[in-house]
């Protein structure tokens, strides 16, 4: 099985190091670079194309948002994952918007960032929790809209409210007692009848205001 590329750009030492440290010791990732500052990172994120960059925001110069901007058009196939202290709106919706498809928050375990970083690969969004409430939370109602929901499943539905707090394919799996595969195939029916095709798409558009 491949090993998944992953490069960091991170500015605080011993942060930078600690995920080092883990992509070295995890057998399923490869560690490509790791870099203090967004400027080296526009050059070298696109030279080396890593399957998943995960980067910052609040970098020394040029911000993580904006680095992803500039280089996303260059390295298509690259995705990114965030992560930060910073769990605002603005700051959330600006990176997603900018092109980052994960968002982790660094009070995160070491063995939650290795599962996000496997889920964003298999083509999962892991958010922490905190950051997919605050989604929710600006499109949720009390209910799943009848017009919204129509068509999927009492699972699938239960599924969506799932992934809506935050919680990842396998503590999805764990809490009703299925397997990840079964989770996985759930979701991309899930994605299929809502017309989306991934989780934030998703829980906006089944939690959307009228």
């Amino acid at each position: 099985m491949a090993k998944i590329r992953v490069g960091i750009v991170e500015d605080i030492e011993d942060i930078r190091n600690a995920i080092a440290a883990l992509l070295i010791w995890d057998a399923g990732f490869e560690l490509v670079f790791t870099l203090g500052r967004a400027e080296e990172a526009v050059d070298t994120i696109p030279a080396l194309q890593p399957d998943i960059v995960i980067m910052d925001i609040n970098l020394p110069g040029m911000n993580g948002i904006d680095c992803i901007k500039k280089v996303k058009p260059e390295c298509t196939h690259t995705q990114f994952m965030i992560f930060t202290i910073y769990e605002n709106d603005e700051n959330i919706f600006n990176a997603l918007e900018a092109g980052a498809s994960g968002y982790l928050l660094k009070k995160s375990s070491m063995p939650q960032i290795a599962d996000a970083l496997k889920e964003l690969y298999s083509g999962g969004s892991p958010m922490s929790a905190q950051i997919a409430r605050r989604l929710v939370q600006r499109y949720q109602k009390d209910s799943l809209p009848a017009h919204e929901d129509e068509g999927l499943s009492s699972r699938e539905k239960e599924i969506i409210q799932l992934l809506s707090t935050g919680l990842l394919y396998k503590e999805i799996a764990d809490r009703l007692s299925i397997t990840t595969g079964t989770v996985k195939q759930h979701i991309h029916r899930i994605y299929e009848k809502l017309h989306v095709s991934n989780k934030t798409e998703a829980i906006n558009k089944v939690f959307k205001k009228n």
